[in-house]
């Protein structure tokens, strides 16, 4: 219970902060964040980069947990890092804390991963413990963004192996629902509105997917997190760093493309993609949602059926 008293950005993460932007990386991670400022803090470091590399908070100690709600308000995710959160609460007491965390996350529209000890004994062993195979699948059903290995990839004897065995745990899970915690999600705004309207419709009329043409990601997000259960999630941009950024949003596929000053070339594009991709077939039902076709910044949502975008000339 005793308050660390340490800086959450040293004078050495403040020039591993001006490394990281001039290497254009998409995410910076803090470590030990322990309440709002420090999130605040380091956007302003980040200075007119700060609207384009989104900021990952680790929860890692007592603190934290304590202000999870206001640094959630302010951060773009959090890492429930487990390895130093174990030793800086009770142990018995961190499988709430993950849910609690992840919980929140859902509700607020943040991206959450869930890291460290997932698969540890695989670090000396070629296969996992019933036990970890289990705290997996219980981060898969808490609907979290992503799942995070660490020691297993980087000192680890089978770091290929770690990553396909998480892969086919992963899978396996999504196939059931999962806790529904966007039960609760807060939206903020029409868009938001808009974005729960178009997952309800796609999830009504069984649509193969939810296609969203997207500049910066934000419309994607908000129909991220309203977590639908079924149809997945394609987005579509051109902007690459906005599509490697969407990769890690939970349910979601995402494609760089050129968008074109028609909106139904561009749709067709998308289209051919998709079907290029696989497991996608001509009588497939979409649900489409976007602000961006042809910079009209007017919010639409359309059902169209796959076959008829094919049939569209993209040139």
């Amino acid at each position: 219970g005793i308050r660390v008293n340490l800086p959450a950005i040293t004078e050495k993460d403040k020039r591993d902060i001006e490394f990281a932007i001039e290497q254009d990386v998409d995410f910076i991670a803090l470590s030990f964040v322990r309440a709002a400022d420090d999130v605040r803090e380091l956007r302003e470091l980040l200075g007119s980069r700060a609207d384009k590399i989104q900021i990952i908070s680790k929860i890692e100690d007592q603190e934290g947990v304590k202000n999870i709600e206001e640094i959630i308000e302010v951060t773009d995710g959090v890492m429930v890092a487990r390895g130093d959160l174990g030793v800086e609460i009770a142990i018995e007491k961190l499988p709430r804390v993950q849910r609690r965390i992840l919980r929140m996350c859902a509700q607020h529209g943040k991206r959450a991963i869930v890291a460290t000890h997932m698969l540890e004994s695989m670090i000396e062993n070629p296969i996992p413990t019933r036990a970890e195979v289990t705290d997996v699948a219980n981060a898969v059903y808490e609907e979290a963004d992503a799942i995070m290995l660490s020691g297993e990839t980087t000192i680890g004897k089978y770091p290929v192996k770690c990553v396909e065995i998480l892969d086919r745990i992963a899978r396996s899970i999504e196939q059931s629902p999962g806790l529904q915690f966007t039960q609760g999600l807060i939206l903020k705004n029409d868009k938001e509105e808009i974005a729960a309207a178009a997952v309800k419709l796609a999830e009504s009329i069984k649509a193969k997917a939810i296609i969203v043409p997207t500049r910066r990601g934000r419309m994607a997000g908000y129909v991220t997190n309203c977590h639908p259960q079924t149809p997945v999630i394609c987005a579509f941009t051109n902007d690459s760093r906005t599509r490697r950024q969407l990769v890690l949003n939970r349910n979601v596929l995402s494609f760089r493309i050129n968008f074109s000053d028609d909106p139904e070339k561009t749709l067709a594009t998308a289209a051919n993609i998709l079907v290029q991709r696989g497991g996608f077939s001509a009588e497939d039902r979409l649900v489409v949602i976007s602000d961006a076709l042809a910079g009209s910044g007017i919010d639409a949502i359309q059902i169209r059926q796959l076959g008829d975008l094919l049939k569209v000339p993209t040139e």
